[in-house]
């Protein structure tokens, strides 16, 4: 009796294993773009059936099959055609069965709700144009405490300030310069490349109507936080807006620990120099909605500079703060080249002073690497390449033959890779926020370099990525919360898990698989699937190294779906 049970077991286990999995791309394709779905348990050659709009057959071949390094897994990836006209494609294999949309729009709604995340997520404010996730004010931050680390004679521990509004950070509500202002940077650097496009964008927040293009006034929500971040006696700016400890899954209005703004650091400071520099040449054009803001962005973007320059070695250590001790994101760096490159380039392109300009030549990188908060380099190199006159001296050069060389490194193993992309080819892809950096800002980085070289060259290699990110990869998960046939429903997200409303707010990138599992000890109802680096995923609230949220992954989102969606929209 035992052997036949374990012989079911064993069948039913060959029957499961070797079921076709189709991976494909779970929110639509442009008519022009390639149209691959790829396949796993099964070699489909003659047994994949196409059903156009139009009820005719088709039956497309295998291009060639790949071996995942990793897991053994064979994936047979299948060229479906030209599929130029518009409408749902079925795709069935051996029972398996999805639909391949084509639209002229595929990237329009998921490109929005990217960036009305930002709305949702705003701290200090009532949400009430949120629908179903209207809620009540939490974190007014109109009492904030200047802890120990951060006293000065003026300003002494205890002081009470006042620093409301921005966007809660990730899945906890803490506020954080470093990682605020690389976000605000990011999608600057989207918006002046496709101004066009985000002039007309419509993203129903309260500021909808005004003179100012929605892109720019929810950034301004965040600045006019950033601005209290800076100490008015000598510039400087405070690393982080926190409580001691993170909250717990509560809604805001619930939470009710003190809350600090902490030590002032080299990388907050130049971070926020860079985008309030950025943020006064930007909004030039819009003073009439925001009168002052440029004047007083100017000067806050050069004291912070000068602050800096004065405290070149001033980094954040969380472990020395005391009374009370913080434990929550450190957003450390103990290398400010990178944050001194994209602030001086900024301040050179806002004042033309020449001595930007040196400092820029004497940070810039000698290697392109795609953006992160960590290495805010490419910020500075988009300011280069963004301005004329930067873009045509021999460093702009230089800079534009490193972020080329870096475009051609990355596609060199589409054709061979398991799922027809330049990311999750190599076990460095993945990691702690890497649909994020290594995924939408490769793409980003992919479709500047066709703008730089006027082709489209790296426009394909782009919406691979696309693909893989919106369901083409090893989960078979688009992880974009609210699109596709299968989206993370249990984000690690406060709000999206105490609120009454069953589904996650729309519009959120998770991290996505991380071979780290630095939560795997802390989780006590979820056990990660697989170890595997590009299957190092679980949909599971307590898993906050591989679903949760951020708001620099969403600016990477943002910046990449957008411009993407802005070369084939008419708004």
């Amino acid at each position: 009796m035992g052997k036949t049970l374990l012989f079911l077991v064993f069948s039913l286990l060959f029957v499961v294993s070797s079921q076709a999995q189709i991976r494909y791309n779970q929110v639509g394709c442009y008519p022009t773009q390639e149209k691959v779905i790829v396949v796993e348990g099964v070699n489909p050659e003659g047994r994949v059936r196409v059903t156009t709009p139009k009820g005719k057959v088709l039956t497309p071949s295998v291009m060639r099959e790949a071996v995942s390094p990793w897991s053994g897994k064979t994936r047979y990836i299948v060229d479906l055609g030209q599929l130029s006209a518009t409408g749902n494609y079925h795709v069935s294999v051996d029972g398996q069965e999805c639909d391949l949309r084509v639209s002229k729009h595929p990237y329009q709604d998921i490109a929005k709700a990217s960036l009305r995340l930002f709305y949702l997520i705003r701290s200090g404010i009532a949400i009430e144009q949120g629908g179903t996730y209207n809620r009540p004010v939490g974190h007014p931050d109109t009492h904030v405490l200047v802890h120990p680390s951060a006293a000065t004679d003026k300003r002494p521990a205890g002081t009470v300030i006042s620093s409301p509004y921005g966007w809660y950070d990730a899945g906890d509500y803490n506020k954080y310069v470093v990682n605020s202002a690389f976000s605000i940077g990011l999608m600057f650097a989207a918006y002046e490349q496709q101004r066009g496009y985000f002039n007309k964008l419509n993203t129903d927040i309260p500021e909808s109507g005004n003179h100012t293009p929605d892109l720019l006034d929810e950034m301004m929500f965040n600045l006019k936080w950033l601005l209290t971040m800076q100490d008015p006696d000598d510039g400087g700016v405070y690393h982080k807006l926190t409580t001691p400890n993170f909250e717990g899954f509560v809604m805001p209005a619930d939470c009710h620990q003190t809350r600090y703004v902490v030590a002032k650091s080299v990388t907050a400071t130049l971070d926020f120099a860079g985008v309030m520099a950025d943020a006064a040449r930007l909004f030039t054009p819009y003073q009439k909605d925001y009168p002052d803001f440029v004047a007083q962005a100017t000067k806050a973007a050069e004291r912070a500079y000068q602050w800096a320059k004065e405290h070149p070695t001033a980094f954040y250590r969380q472990e020395q703060l005391k009374d009370p001790t913080v434990n929550t994101g450190t957003y450390a760096d103990g290398n400010a080249r990178d944050e001194f490159f994209w602030a001086s380039s900024a301040l050179y392109r806002l004042t033309r002073k020449a001595t930007y300009l040196e400092d820029a030549r004497q940070y810039q990188s000698q290697r392109f690497s795609t953006p992160s908060w960590g290495n805010v380099s490419a910020l500075g190199t988009f300011e280069w390449m963004a301005d004329d006159e930067l873009r045509a001296t021999d460093d702009g050069l230089l800079m534009q033959a490193q972020m080329l060389a870096y475009c051609e490194n990355a596609v060199k193993e589409v054709e061979t890779s398991c799922f027809q992309s330049p990311f999750g080819n190599n076990p460095r892809n993945f990691g702690w926020g890497c649909l994020a950096e290594n995924c939408c800002c490769q793409a980003f980085v992919l479709l500047y370099a066709d703008l730089l070289t006027g082709t489209t060259k790296y426009r394909r290699y782009a919406l691979q990525n696309a693909d893989y990110l919106l369901g083409r990869n090893a989960t078979g998960y688009c992880y974009v919360t609210g699109f596709g046939d299968r989206s993370p429903q249990h984000p690690h997200h406060r709000i999206s898990e105490a609120d009454a409303v069953d589904a996650p707010f729309p519009g959120m990138l998770v991290g996505g698989p991380n071979p780290g599992q630095q939560d795997k000890r802390d989780m006590k109802n979820a056990v990660y699937p697989s170890n595997h680096p590009d299957e190092s995923y679980i949909d599971n609230m307590e898993s906050y190294a591989s679903n949760e949220i951020a708001i620099n992954w969403n600016a990477s989102l943002v910046a990449f779906l957008c411009w993407l969606d802005a070369l084939h929209s008419q708004l």
